[in-house]
């Protein structure tokens, strides 16, 4: 899970490793405490995103309106997506879960803005919570097409 504080991102892009990935590091916490994962990681043509959920930025808690959590936590992942070289038109395959499913169609309002042309395929998976009280996470995997290489 990369906590994105909405319009506080800075990742690292650490360099390729002997294994031929390349490691996209998340931010560090409000505490300045560093996550015991990796907020992105490319394996040749292809980016796995691990889960982003947002918090509002005043609080450091989940935000109130959901709507405003659900762009902040799209606008998290896409940073992620291009920070690695990718646009969110890569992305094959998204998984959101969700604390609510009667938000399912105010999330895809949002979520639709996102893409242009054909949607990745995607699970909406209802949870009974997220970390930090969020009402979304939302991880994904993308891959270059041929015409990028």
């Amino acid at each position: 899970m990369v906590a994105a504080v909405a319009g506080v991102m800075c990742t690292s892009i650490a360099a390729a490793d002997d294994s031929g990935r390349t490691y996209i590091d998340p931010p560090a916490s409000p505490a300045g405490v560093s996550a015991p994962f990796s907020e992105a990681v490319v394996a040749g043509d292809t980016l796995y995103v691990a889960g982003h959920i947002a918090l509002d930025p005043t609080t450091h808690k989940a935000f109130e309106a959901t709507d405003s959590e659900a762009r902040a936590v799209m606008d998290a992942v896409k940073h992620s997506i291009e920070s690695a070289g990718f646009t969110m038109d890569d992305l094959v395959s998204v998984t959101v879960y969700c604390t609510d499913l009667q938000l399912f169609d105010s999330f895809n309002a949002i979520y639709r803005g996102y893409f242009h042309g054909h949607y990745p395929a995607r699970a909406f998976i209802g949870v009974a919570a997220l970390l930090r009280g969020a009402h979304f996470e939302v991880a994904g995997i993308a891959t270059k097409p041929r015409h990028h290489r």
